[in-house]
């Protein structure tokens, strides 16, 4: 302003608004109204405080499935090949067993398209191999039955002569000891005719015949002795004998039992080379089979991971991905860790759904507009890695007056959820939250396993 005028306007005009004003505010039925209006407002606030309210506890994520089977998979061939020909398109409905796509052998070691009939005669050869080396163990065990039956036979034998000479050489002793006994009879006696000689009983003549006879007795103990001593030579040569025969009879049974144990380890080499072809065979074919790529389940053809034709893929490689036609939906709900504690299943959730307006009334469920009805079904026992911890919540049988989970939801699609608490008064639930207290339960959650988490563990 410029201050040319000596007229002070804003003096004049504040006079004027009071001399208005003044008339309405000396007039006592606007002071009682203004102080009714206040006491109503306040009663309602009061009663507002006594009213009950639902506690919740807020989580956001996403819709997924309960099964695993029910989400989306990558399907991946099981051998190594050439892409020949797609059977589908992306977003095509398949059937369980609907051919995918057609590949083509890549390793050598395939390509012959015989080689089924080749590993067929390879087995026949072996198969004979093995019978001619259970022809050459029957053989063998004969062998050695034969063996055994001639050493019994020969081993009686030579035990029969070790008795026999030793009944000899008991039979020479007893022949020693009496011609011995003879001997020292006649030498006794010659020692009596010497005497008698001596005193003119005997004559010389009779003298000279004992002499002759004691010479006689002597010679005859020699031979005796020789005799044992032959005898004693016979029986160690007997017991020789029978020794050597073990020893020959035994190195024969150890090389047919050696012949025998090459046999048996041959047929068992045999034996097998047969399970390995067979098992090449079955292989083989398993792997012919292998080369049409089928689908797993029902579903749609998400996206195709590899395109073309010529294109070489490498065994479990993902070619395409598939999504379940019919998955049983879950809302997966994070949670902070410090409500875990105050949640468990079976407990009431109110859901909201991106693309599907609603209106949520936090502390009266039941007034909240557009929300749909969950339980909570899986409690994730370690959490996540932002901190928090993941609930999955099941649709619910509609109550009278809720509706159920539209059809038109899909997989990865948003979600929120309020976990249905127990009711407080307004009052403490205004001072719960001015302190930054966790809701308040008025019964210890139940962490019971469910029926079937019990027999996992």
């Amino acid at each position: 302003m410029l201050n040319l005028s000596n007229q002070n306007v804003a003096e004049e005009v504040w006079e004027q608004a009071a001399r208005q004003s003044r008339p309405e505010l000396l007039r006592f039925g606007a002071s009682r109204r203004l102080a009714r209006i206040l006491l109503v407002m306040g009663l309602v606030f009061l009663v507002v405080l006594f009213l009950p309210w639902r506690q919740t506890i807020y989580g956001s994520g996403s819709l997924t499935t309960l099964t695993p089977q029910d989400r989306p998979q990558n399907i991946q061939n099981q051998i190594a090949g050439r892409i020949e020909h797609w059977n589908v398109r992306e977003g095509q409905l398949v059937h369980r067993g609907d051919t995918l796509m057609m590949l083509s052998e890549i390793k050598d070691e395939y390509f012959d398209p015989n080689l089924p009939e080749r590993l067929s005669e390879q087995l026949t050869a072996k198969r004979g191999n093995v019978a001619a080396n259970a022809a050459k163990i029957a053989a063998t065990d004969q062998q050695l039955t034969a063996l055994k039956t001639t050493l019994d036979v020969q081993l009686e034998s030579a035990r029969n002569k070790v008795e026999q000479a030793e009944n000899y050489l008991n039979s020479d002793r007893a022949d020693l000891v009496a011609i011995s006994t003879f001997y020292e009879t006649a030498k006794a006696r010659l020692l009596r005719y010497e005497e008698g000689y001596k005193n003119g009983l005997f004559s010389l003549t009779d003298i000279e015949t004992r002499r002759l006879k004691l010479q006689e007795d002597l010679a005859k103990v020699t031979s005796q002795r020789n005799k044992v001593a032959s005898s004693v030579q016979g029986l160690a040569n007997a017991r020789i004998e029978l020794t050597n025969l073990r020893a020959k009879y035994g190195q024969d049974l150890a090389k047919t039992l050696s012949d025998r144990s090459s046999a048996v380890s041959s047929r068992s080499s045999s034996e097998g080379e047969v399970a390995a072809l067979r098992n090449k065979i079955s292989n083989v074919q398993v792997r012919r089979g292998l080369y049409v790529v089928r689908a797993p389940q029902t579903g749609y053809i998400v996206r195709a991971l590899k395109a073309g034709i010529g294109e070489t893929i490498k065994e479990g490689e993902s070619v395409a991905t598939l999504q379940p036609e019919s998955p049983l939906l879950a809302a997966e709900v994070y949670v902070r860790a410090m409500d875990v504690p105050l949640i468990q299943r079976g407990r009431t959730v109110r859901l909201q759904f991106d693309g599907f307006p609603a209106i949520q009334f936090s502390g009266w469920p039941s007034a909240a507009v557009g929300t749909f009805g969950g339980v909570v079904t899986v409690i994730d026992v370690v959490s996540s890695p932002g901190g928090k911890y993941r609930l999955l919540v099941r649709p619910t049988q509609p109550q009278p007056g809720d509706q159920p989970w539209p059809k038109q939801l899909r997989l990865g699609s948003g979600v929120q959820g309020w976990v249905i608490l127990d009711s407080v008064p307004v009052w403490y639930e205004i001072w719960r939250q001015l302190n930054g207290f966790p809701p308040t339960l008025s019964a210890e959650p139940d962490v019971t396993p469910v029926k079937g988490e019990e027999k996992g563990k």
